[in-house]
C-alpha cells in the first residue's frame, strides 16, 4: 500500500485505533483509511499541499440534537394531545413553532433556537423574544403558547425540572371581532333579498351565533323540550361545534329557530342536504364562507372589517341588550368560560349599567326624575326623609337610633320593630 502511495504510513494511537497519515519532512497530514470514501482525493490534496476539503454537513429533514427545542418539537408531533388537534390547529401551531425554531438566539450569531437545549432557556430569553413581536402582540401571545407546548414536552421527558415560562404573562388588549352596526345590517339586507345564498348565510350567522364551520354544515333536527313542566316541540338546529371536535368531541348545542330566522329559511334553497348551499346545490366549505362574505359585503357597498364572525358578536350584543344572563349567553354562543362569553356583550352591558348607575345618582342628589323620564309626577321611590337630630334621647337621637340597629325589639302583636316596647300598648 505504501509503495502505491508514497509518503503514506499508518500508526496505532493511544486508544489502540489504527490511523493513516501522509508524512514528509515538511508536513504531516491525517488521512482517512485507504478503504474509505474520499481517500484518493485527500491523498492527492496532501501531496500537492492543498487543504483537504471537508465533506459538507447536510442536515437531514427532521434531524435534531438531543434535548434541544428541535427534539422537543419532534416528540410533540407524536404526542396524543397533538394528534387529537384538528388539521387547521396543527397547521397554525406548526407554522408558529417553526418560525420560533428558525429565529436566531442573538441577531449577529448563526445559532438558532432549534439547536438550543431546552434546559438553557430562561425567563429573560422569553421576554426578549416576545419583545421582538411588540408590533403584533397577538402573534406574540400565540408564540408563547407554542413555546409552552415545547417546554411541557421537556418537562415530561425530564430534560428540565422547572418551567421557565410559568411566570411569564402576556395578555394584550383584545376587543374581539367587530359587531355589525344596525345601519350595515339594513344595507346588507336591502342588497340581498330573501332566498339568496348571501341572505341565508347572513341570517344563519346572525340568528344562530355560530362559527363559519358550524354554519356551513347545518342540518335540521326537531327536539322536545320541557319548559315549566310543559312539553314543547321546537324546530331548530342540533349543532356539534367543529372547534376542538377532534380533542373533546365538540360541544353539542341545540339552538331554536326564531321568527326572524324562520322568514329567511322559508325562502332558502332546500335542494341540498345542508341548509346553506351554493348555486350548484352543493354545500359551502367552511373556508370559502369567509371569502364569500367579504365578496357579498363589497357588492353591498359595505366597508372592510365586517365579517361572518362579527355577526356572531352582534347576536351577543342583542342578548346583552335583552339583559340575558351570562349562562344564557354562554349556552346560545357555545362558550365554556365566562370571560369569553362576556367579551361579546361587554360594550352593551357597559352602556346599560352606566345609565342605570347614574340614574341612582341623579335620584339621590337632585330628587329629580331619572335620565330620559318626562318631568311631571314624581317617579320611583318617595324621597327619603332624614330623622330629626335629638341628642336628648328623642326619637331621632343618636343613642336610641344606635340601639335600634343593634338590638331591635318587636312590639307585641305587631310586625313593627321598635327600639323599646310601648308601655301603654303592652299594658293594653
Amino acid at each position: 500500500m505504501t509503495d502505491k502511495y508514497p509518503g503514506l504510513s499508518s500508526y496505532t494511537d493511544r486508544h489502540g485505533k489504527l490511523r493513516w497519515r501522509y508524512r514528509t519532512k515538511e508536513r504531516v497530514v491525517s488521512l482517512p483509511a485507504p478503504n474509505q470514501a474520499g481517500f484518493k482525493e485527500a491523498y492527492q490534496a496532501a501531496v500537492e499541499g492543498r487543504k483537504i476539503p471537508k465533506a459538507p454537513v447536510v442536515r437531514m429533514p427532521g434531524a435534531a440534537l438531543p434535548g434541544t427545542f428541535g427534539a422537543a418539537f419532534q416528540r410533540l408531533k407524536i404526542s396524543v394531545k397533538w394528534l387529537a388537534l384538528d388539521e387547521a390547529s396543527k397547521r397554525k401551531n406548526t407554522q408558529l413553532i417553526e418560525e420560533f425554531l428558525e429565529l436566531r438566539v442573538v441577531a449577529d450569531h448563526p445559532l438558532i433556537w432549534r439547536d438550543v437545549p431546552v434546559k438553557n432557556l430562561r425567563r429573560i430569553h422569553i421576554e426578549e423574544l416576545l419583545g421582538r413581536f411588540i408590533a403584533t402582540p397577538h402573534k406574540a401571545k400565540h408564540l408563547l403558547v407554542g413555546i409552552r407546548k415545547l417546554v411541557y414536552v421537556a418537562l415530561r421527558q425530564d430534560w428540565i425540572e422547572i418551567d421557565p415560562t410559568a411566570a411569564v404573562e402576556w395578555r394584550p388588549a383584545y376587543a374581539g371581532w367587530k359587531a355589525w352596526p344596525r345601519e350595515a345590517m339594513a344595507q346588507f339586507e336591502n342588497r340581498w333579498q330573501l332566498g339568496t345564498a348571501a341572505r341565508t348565510c347572513y341570517g344563519l350567522a346572525l340568528w344562530l351565533g355560530n362559527r363559519r364551520g358550524d354554519v356551513a354544515g347545518l342540518r335540521w333536527v326537531t327536539r322536545r323540550v320541557f319548559i315549566d313542566g310543559i312539553e314543547r316541540h321546537f324546530d331548530g338546529f342540533g349543532i356539534v361545534q367543529a372547534k376542538n371536535k377532534g380533542r373533546t368531541g365538540g360541544k353539542r348545542l341545540f339552538v331554536p329557530i326564531t321568527p326572524m330566522l324562520s322568514e329567511i329559511l322559508d325562502a332558502a334553497d332546500s335542494r341540498g342536504e345542508t341548509v346553506l348551499v351554493n348555486g350548484y346545490g352543493e354545500p359551502f366549505s367552511a373556508k370559502s364562507l369567509t371569502g364569500m362574505m367579504a365578496h357579498w359585503c363589497k357588492l353591498a357597498g359595505l366597508p372592510k372589517g365586517l365579517t361572518l364572525h362579527g355577526l356572531r358578536k352582534s347576536l351577543g350584543v342583542y342578548l346583552a341588550e335583552a339583559e340575558a344572563s351570562t349562562r344564557q349567553l354562554m349556552d346560545v354562543l357555545g362558550h365554556d368560560d365566562i370571560d369569553h362569553a362576556e367579551l361579546y356583550s361587554r360594550e352593551a352591558s357597559q352602556v346599560r349599567l352606566a345609565v342605570q348607575g347614574m340614574d341612582r345618582v341623579v335620584r339621590l342628589v337632585t330628587r329629580k326624575p331619572m335620565l330620559g323620564e318626562p318631568i311631571g309626577e314624581p317617579c320611583g321611590e318617595p324621597p327619603y326623609k332624614a330623622l330629626i337630630n335629638n341628642d336628648n334621647g328623642g326619637a331621632g337621637s343618636q343613642w336610641r337610633t344606635g340601639l335600634c340597629l343593634i338590638f331591635p325589639v318587636r312590639g307585641q302583636k305587631t310586625g313593627i320593630f321598635s327600639a323599646f316596647p310601648d308601655p301603654e300598648r303592652n299594658s293594653a
